[in-house]
């Protein structure tokens, strides 16, 4: 039976850069049309390929400022020099409709979803080892040599942060670790706290 739930769920994927969170997610949203994407807003100047309101709203730092000023993020940080932030409002009200949203974001992001959305389901994404993240990280040939080394300098210390998460999922092939994740939304789904309008319906018609 199919069933409409009390309330949506805030999915959080995170973990370090380099784990495969874009690959993942792309995977996982063809799997899973129904998911509802959180686009982040970002300083950071566009990569090719990428277009604004798609990937990221690109913003200036002004603009990104003022709209912390206002409160307009769930979360924000400053990450490698450039500001990323998800928007309130959005995730609130597709929330409250019901609907599942898929946020893809930095630990330092996800830390701050957690006191602000507790109730949101947090994946941590793991490479396979240390050695294939230093690879997928160079591969990118996107990033400057210090940039690189300021990723993997923090990389111990998010694994640590990890541990506070609900789940955790090892990204060694990515239809397998969207088969877990696809598996942990059905179980979350199923939740007597998101179901509660199942029992009222039964009780009205007994």
């Amino acid at each position: 039976m199919q069933t409409k739930i009390d309330r949506g769920i805030l999915l959080v994927i995170s973990g370090s850069s380099g784990t495969g969170k874009g690959t993942v997610c792309n995977s996982l949203r063809k799997r899973r049309p129904d998911l509802e994407y959180s686009i982040s807003a970002t300083t950071r100047s566009p990569r090719a390929g990428e277009t604004d309101g798609v990937e990221y709203f690109f913003l200036t730092r002004d603009e990104f400022k003022r709209k912390i000023e206002a409160g307009d993020f769930l979360e924000y940080a400053d990450n490698y020099g450039n500001f990323y932030g998800t928007p309130r409002d959005k995730v609130l009200e597709l929330l409250n409709l019901g609907k599942t949203i898929l946020l893809e974001i930095d630990v330092q992001g996800a830390h701050q979803v957690q006191k602000n959305y507790p109730d949101g389901v947090f994946i941590f994404l793991l490479p396979p080892s240390i050695e294939e993240l230093k690879r997928r990280i160079i591969g990118r040939n996107s990033e400057t040599e210090e940039s690189i080394q300021k990723r993997l300098s923090i990389v111990n210390d998010e694994l640590e942060s990890g541990k506070s998460y609900n789940y955790v999922v090892v990204n060694d092939e990515v239809e397998r670790a969207v088969d877990e994740i696809c598996a942990i939304l059905d179980a979350e789904s199923l939740k007597v706290g998101r179901n509660l309008n199942l029992f009222d319906e039964l009780v009205k018609n007994s």
